[in-house]
Order: structure tokens, then sequence, then C-alpha cells
């Protein structure tokens, strides 16, 4: 009986050892690819998330689409089968407000961004997610969007005429293109290198970090810097499942995803360059788009924006002035 008393006490121990030390997992999954600046940040993110952890919660990152396409990890957030994930030009399908930056050539430069992010974010953004289930909790760099595509360089609009140019499944970004005479095909990022490959689609636009993260360099020839649209990325989480995590870790997640946010960008910043000219030399042929063109062709998007959300015109007045610095 002392035998066994003592085997017993010691399997308590154990049991009572291994809860104290248990770790709360924290699933974060994103659709972009390894070596994305998307990717990146998720993993410094985790790395200062965990370090202020210890025990108490480690944070594991599933880039590449592992965990599923932005719309199922969106779902899978809500139910809280996984915590956070990073979509970017999805959110307008989940709040139109969201469309503000599919508004091409809107956003200035990063110091502009920054602005939006300490005003317009967390005023008019983070509420219109919340009545829809999530909370982004920060706004990270995904970057400003140029063009590829197999068939020729993208000097104006009407050099996209006809072209099957792959888009985000965003409602705003298929009505941009479409607008500048392109046949625009939503996609999830992880089809697109196949589609590309297989000629289903001419081309595709993203920042340059996705394109060469994603090796698009492979199977695309010509490269138009165009900067048509800077889009954000944000780590988001669904409200219920975030609020029934412990208070200290939900404090943790959020300090972390905003002091993320600034090395982000200053990331982004840093790579442009390098990646422009890593392209190049993958056999790339680059020009830069006429902007003023695309300006021109863009207006009627302005108007849709105005017309179809509310408080529309007074969103893209109060992001405008904050281009200059004002408030």
């Amino acid at each position: 009986m002392k035998f066994k008393s003592a085997l017993f006490g010691a399997a308590t121990l154990a049991m009572m050892s291994s809860a104290a030390t248990a770790q709360e997992e924290i699933i974060f999954g994103l659709s972009a690819a390894t070596g994305s600046l998307q990717q990146q940040t998720a993993s410094e993110f985790a790395r200062r998330a965990n370090e202020k952890f210890g025990d108490t919660a480690v944070v594991k990152v599933f880039d590449s689409s592992q965990l599923g396409k932005d719309k199922d990890m969106l779902q899978k957030i809500k139910l809280g089968t996984m915590h956070l994930t990073l979509p970017s030009s999805t959110m307008p399908e989940i709040a139109p407000e969201f469309a503000i930056f599919d508004l091409p050539f809107l956003v200035a430069d990063r110091e502009h961004l920054a602005r939006i992010d300490e005003t317009f974010f967390k005023d008019v953004l983070v509420p219109a997610a919340e009545a829809q289930g999530y909370r982004p909790l920060a706004v990270w760099e995904n970057g400003f969007r140029q063009i590829t595509n197999n068939e020729r360089p993208v000097n104006t609009p009407a050099d996209l005429e006809g072209l099957k140019i792959r888009t985000p499944n965003s409602s705003w970004r298929v009505a941009m293109f479409s607008e500048y005479g392109a046949n625009p095909t939503p996609m999830s990022f992880s089809e697109v290198f196949v589609a590309l490959q297989t000629g289903v689609i001419d081309g595709q636009e993203n920042p340059l970090t996705n394109i060469a993260g994603g090796k698009l360099n492979e199977v695309q020839k010509y490269l138009s810097m165009s900067g048509h649209v800077y889009s954000p990325a944000y780590p988001t989480v669904g409200v219920a499942a975030f609020e029934r995590l412990d208070p200290e870790i939900q404090q943790v997640l959020t300090e972390t995803a905003q002091e993320v946010a600034l090395w982000a960008r200053e990331q982004g910043a840093e790579q442009d360059g390098a990646l422009l000219e890593k392209l190049k030399a993958a056999g790339m042929e680059v020009n830069t788009a006429d902007r003023a063109a695309f300006v021109e062709a863009s207006a009627p998007l302005y108007e849709k924006f105005a017309e179809e959300v509310e408080d529309g015109q007074a969103m893209i007045d109060q992001v405008m002035s904050l281009a200059d610095g004002e408030s």
C-alpha cells in the first residue's frame, strides 16, 4: 500500500507540475508566403510576444495558407479554433469602411499611413470591424502595390485592356481593375503562382515583398511600378474568442501588435529598393507607370466609395487631410 501511495503521489505531483508549466498556444495563421514582409512581421511579433510571455503562453505562426485561405481563417478566429490571422485586401468584405485603402493613390507615403493609423484606424476602422465580430489589433505593412504580367509593360490603364489580372478576393479591387480595362480575376494568393505558370491569368498586382516572396519573377516578365494602392495588413482576432483569453495574454498580444507596426513600416521602406534590384537581377523588365494617367482613370472609384459607403466622402476628406499632417 505504501508503494501504491508513493506512486500515486508521484503521479499527482507530475500532473500538477505539467499543469503549472502548460502554455496557452496562440495560433497565428496567414496566407502570405515565407520570406514576405507579412511573414517576417508575424515572426517578429511572435518573438517579442513569446519573450514577454515566458512560460505563460506561446505564439505559433503558420504562413503560406497552411491553415486555410483568408476567408477560412477569418471564420476560424471567429469560432475560436485559431486566435490570430492577417487579412489585408479582404477586409472590405468584412466592413466596407476598410475599402478606403482601395482608393488608388490615397495614401501618399508611410508618414501619411502613420497618421491614419494614429487616428482614423482606431476611431473608424476598429469599431466597424468590431461590429462584425472582429478586432484588428494594429496596422501592419503590406505595401505599395505594383503590376506584373507576361504580355507587355503597363504604362497607362490602356495597356491593361483585356489582360486577365489576378486580384485579391475584394470587390473593390475587382472594380478598380475593371475601371482600368483589365479582366480582373479574384483568386487566393496561394493559387497565383500556378495560375501564372499555366496561363490561367496574365498577371497580378502586389507589393514587391509578395512578388519576391512568392517567387513570381519565375513566371512573370514585366514589372510595372504603378504604386496604385497602399494596402495594410491587419493582425486580427475574433472578439468573442479573444476575450476568453486571460487578460494578461490579451494585453501582451495587443501591445506587441502595436509595437511591431512601426518595425514593419521601417522594414518595408528599407526593403523596397533591395527587392526591386533583386527582381531586376532575376530577369524582370521594369518600367515606371504614368501616375497621372492612372489617377485620372481612378476618379470613378472615389465617386463609388462616396456613394456606397456611409459617410464615404467625409472619410475621404478626413484621410486626405492627414496627408499634410493636419488633424
